[in-house]
């Protein structure tokens, strides 16, 4: 089984933002895999499925960005998932929009969902797909960057992003990470 986690704040206030790219991916995997993602469990929302031949899980922690760990640790707990096997989605300002970064592992950088999970995990051997968001002006608080919207002139590139993360993620589970990263890290 694969438990693939997007990251982002729960609450409409938060939706479309640059943060919350990750569940903006779980929600292309869900429609494109047949997947609805109602049920609450784990401080997250979830649906199970299938991907290709793999049962999935896609998570959404409802737990806001910066405790993120604590809904992706109960999962890894309770459902014995390998370390290769969790992959995790999210934004990052050091890649410009519409580019998106494969990794087997990694440390969490300046994210600080990803600080959450490693530092609940214990480990960082984890593939990720990080999606390009843009950085913010010189001088323009990080919080209320990844907190904004994107403006018009961003969203093709933000959705061609989103559907080639997607598009990763199937790559991932159906033939290997290396030929993922060979296809998309570009």
């Amino acid at each position: 089984m694969y438990v693939v986690v997007g990251l982002g704040n729960p609450g409409k206030e938060y939706e479309n933002t640059r943060h919350n790219v990750g569940f903006n991916v779980i929600d292309i995997l869900g429609e494109r895999n047949n997947i609805e993602i109602k049920k609450i469990k784990h401080k997250a929302m979830i649906g199970e499925g299938r991907i290709g031949n793999e049962k999935v899980l896609l998570v959404k922690p409802l737990t806001y960005m910066n405790l993120s760990g604590e809904s992706l640790l109960e999962i890894y707990k309770y459902y014995k998932v390998d370390n290769e096997r969790i992959i995790v989605i999210y934004d990052d300002i050091d890649l410009d929009i519409g580019k998106i970064r494969i990794r087997k592992k990694g440390g969490p950088g300046t994210h600080n969902g990803m600080r959450s999970i490693i530092g609940k995990l214990q480990f960082e051997n984890f593939p990720r797909v990080r999606i390009g968001v843009g950085k913010p002006f010189k001088g323009q608080d990080l919080a209320s960057f990844v907190l904004s919207r994107f403006s018009k002139e961003e969203t093709h590139d933000l959705n061609e992003a989103l559907n080639k993360s997607a598009l990763s993620i199937e790559s991932i589970i159906n033939e290997s990470i290396d030929t993922a990263m060979n296809k998309f890290n570009g």
